[in-house]
């Protein structure tokens, strides 16, 4: 019965993916599915008012409350820790990972090694908001918005170590190995281990629903199109037929991977998430070298423009907020995404994969981000790049302006970066969605490929058709993941605590 309903649903929304390339479908999509995107965009992100005529959404403060609530009840585990984490994606502790038995070594030994788990969650964050979201971040609070960046990112690693420890706990293991894992899985488990039955059923059903949402918008069509208009602009091409071929090379491209499972997924991350994250590290401290003397005079407004911002809507408010909004959507600590991929790991302590799995908003906030930031300030000293105080458009216009003020042909580079920051995200959130899926709909193969035709479906329809309201409800579900992750979190903290102790008795005694 759940097979024909799936291939029912597959032939309902056959025809819309036909014909959807087409600009007047793809605009009557817009319009009709905009009241629903705007209700559903104002209830996830409710506005709080925070004085001076400035606002938070409700959602984001969850988010960094969270953060900073784990941060004091782990201890700092985002900073004690760090050189462990270090050390368990060196393999230093491969042998006490794979080989000591434990009561976890009953649950399967996962599919991915701790470097694949990482790039795996890692493509699925590093991307676009890196490169577009910090110049769209500076030009509407200035300099000062990267330090609260920075603090933010800090803080999401406490909460990326509690929501990957559980990941990895409450795993299910298939008959043939296959890892099944994520808030699904702990908020139903684990929440019935605390006596939370109830709830956690219902709280792992309504994430399950939003993370295949956010999957098919800003998991796949947003980046979709975002990449194919990059590709478009490079070559000088703007037709809907060039869009389109884009696509459908992409889609082929995804369709190969995903096929495949979390295992090629992860070979294929870990080759191209540390080249594309090389590549532009490296331009950036060309650009820095070529500037070296005005880096210290670029941290000095960024240090007084987190505490003394002029220009700026709101003030200190102001910078600090959108600093902190602008992480929240980068690492996406706290929304549960990276849990599901690091679900699959081969570890026997859940711990050592949430202590990987912190290094994430290191990477991708406190680095990438930070160095993209310090690009833009140092190229911006005559503000032909942008003027702070004033939203840029074109997030990744100024960013590549700023890069390609120092190295002319790096838009060109830009393009490449965008496109595979694109195609690596698309991986891991089928993953993600596929794990939703699979949830609700059950472990079969035809549930296993209705869920990648359709979201191969839906890279071609992202690439030919800018359906902005569709990508804007979908955004809003990703964020809205957060609310039945974070619940589950402060429930279930506790074990995450047990689970440190054990894994560290386990280093200790591999010591001794």
């Amino acid at each position: 019965m759940m097979n024909k309903k799936l291939l029912t649903l597959l032939f309902l929304v056959a025809p819309f993916f036909l014909c959807a390339q087409e600009k007047g479908i793809a605009e009557s999509i817009n319009e009709g599915f905009k009241p629903v995107a705007d209700a559903w965009g104002g209830f996830v992100f409710y506005p709080v008012q925070l004085g001076g005529g400035v606002q938070m959404p409700l959602v984001i403060i969850m988010l960094l409350l969270a953060g900073l609530i784990f941060t004091v009840l782990f201890k700092f585990v985002n900073i004690r820790m760090f050189p462990v984490s270090i050390n368990i994606v060196r393999g230093k502790y491969d042998e006490v990972d794979h080989i000591v038995p434990t009561e976890a070594a009953e649950e399967g030994e996962g599919e991915v090694s701790h470097f694949q788990a990482l790039t795996a969650a890692l493509s699925g964050t590093v991307g676009l908001g890196n490169i577009a979201g910090v110049a769209v971040a500076l030009s509407l609070g200035g300099p000062g918005a990267t330090f609260w960046m920075i603090i933010a990112g800090l803080l999401g690693m406490s909460s990326k170590f509690v929501e990957c420890t559980l990941g990895v706990k409450y795993r299910d293991v298939g008959e043939d190995g296959t890892i099944y894992g994520g808030p699904m899985y702990y908020l139903k488990k684990g929440l019935a281990d605390v006596g939370k039955s109830k709830l956690g059923k219902v709280l792992a059903v309504l994430f399950a629903v939003m993370v295949i949402g956010g999957s098919f918008g800003g998991g796949n069509m947003f980046q979709a199109n975002q990449a194919a208009q990059q590709f478009g602009s490079m070559i000088g091409s703007k037709d809907l037929s060039t869009s389109l071929i884009f696509g459908i090379v992409m889609a082929i491209l995804v369709g190969v991977v995903i096929i495949g499972g979390i295992k090629r997924i992860g070979n294929i991350t870990e080759k191209i998430v540390p080249f594309m994250v090389g590549i532009y590290f490296l331009a950036a401290i060309v650009i820095l070298g070529a500037n070296f003397s005005q880096i210290g005079n670029a941290f000095g407004q960024i240090w007084n423009g987190a505490f003394n911002p002029e220009g700026i809507t709101g003030g200190l408010l102001g910078v600090l907020i959108i600093g902190f909004q602008r992480a929240a959507f980068s690492n996406e600590a706290g929304v549960g995404s990276a849990a599901i991929a690091h679900s699959a790991v081969k570890t026997k302590y859940p711990a050592s994969e949430g202590l990987v799995a912190l290094l994430e908003p290191f990477i991708d906030t406190v680095v990438v981000c930070t160095m993209t930031a310090l690009v833009i300030i140092i190229t911006n000293g005559d503000g032909e790049i942008m003027t702070y105080g004033v939203k840029s458009p074109d997030g990744v216009l100024a960013t590549s302006n700023a890069f390609g003020s120092v190295i002319p042909w790096f838009p060109y580079v830009l393009t490449v970066a965008v496109v595979l920051f694109a195609f690596s995200t698309m991986l891991s959130w089928s993953y993600y969605g596929l794990q939703g899926w699979m949830f609700l709909f059950g472990r079969s193969k035809v549930s296993d490929y209705a869920y990648k035709i359709l979201f191969c479906l839906f890279v071609i329809i992202g690439s030919a058709a800018s359906l902005g309201a569709v990508t804007d409800f979908s955004d809003a579900m990703i964020f809205a993941m957060a609310v039945p992750n974070v619940v589950g979190l402060f429930f279930l903290f506790p074990k995450v605590r047990e689970e440190l102790a054990r894994y560290l008795n386990a280093i200790r005694s591999k010591k001794e």
